[in-house]
């Protein structure tokens, strides 16, 4: 059937995902899309249970809205990436930067704002689904470690340090890094980077790479990354 992900009809292993979101309309209508797209779908309406369940059922991904009664989405986030590293994708009514940053920066790997494509949300769950696994694949085979412009970026462990200091990043931050420290000084499209990065095959989510970018230089500084206006970005070289 057309929209369907061979690699998910294919195989007897349904990827689980937790829906978090107390707008029952809109909560049942992503489960009832993704069970249709052939994933295990649980949903939840607050962040405590959304806790309880997360620790219970070991979800693979975690589809999780901000404003939440108990506790909000960027707490629930927290509170997960403590206990188990786990892809979480955000969902918010509100067209607000300041809002997303706070949600990359406590672990979230997307974000997705109300009214969303049904369709989009598929095929970004689907990208960070296979990100983990050629993360996971990338784990077993020697990683380098790359000295470039005062970072160091250790592949194995997936750490990174500027000048003495550890800088924490989130999985898809980390990614993103490691991607443009690969090609030092190379300008490399955001098409390029969210198919490389994402693993999406269009340009849809251009919107995405900016904000991940804007994400890092508040934790690595503004000038490590350059800008190409209309282009895409580039890790200088001997800022």
């Amino acid at each position: 059937m057309r929209g369907h992900s061979p690699t998910l009809e294919n195989v007897s292993h349904q990827p689980r995902v937790l829906v978090v979101e107390d707008e029952p309309t809109i909560a049942d209508a992503i489960a009832a899309r993704l069970t249709a797209e052939g994933f295990d779908v649980q949903q939840v309406h607050d962040g405590l249970v959304a806790l309880d369940r997360a620790a219970a059922w070991d979800p693979e991904l975690v589809v999780l809205d901000v404003m939440l009664p108990g506790l909000d989405g960027h707490e629930v986030c927290r509170r997960l990436q403590a206990a188990r590293p786990v892809p979480v994708l955000m969902l918010t009514a509100r067209d607000d930067e300041t809002d997303l940053l706070v949600g990359l920066g406590i672990g979230a790997d997307d974000y997705m704002t109300k009214p969303f494509s049904m369709r989009e949300l598929v095929a970004r769950i689907r990208a960070l689904l296979r990100r983990v696994e050629r993360a996971a694949a990338a784990s077993e085979a020697p990683a380098p470690t790359v000295h470039v412009n005062g970072l160091r970026i250790d592949g194995a462990q997936r750490r990174v340090w500027s000048r003495e200091d550890e800088v924490h990043l989130t999985p898809t931050e980390f990614d993103l890094l490691a991607c443009l420290a690969a090609r030092p000084g190379t300008v490399l499209s955001r098409e390029a980077l969210l198919a490389e990065v994402w693993g999406w095959a269009d340009a849809s989510g251009t919107r995405t790479v900016d904000s991940h970018v804007k994400s890092l230089r508040r934790k690595l500084g503004a000038g490590l990354l350059r800008t190409v206006h209309g282009v895409g970005y580039a890790l200088e070289v001997g800022a």
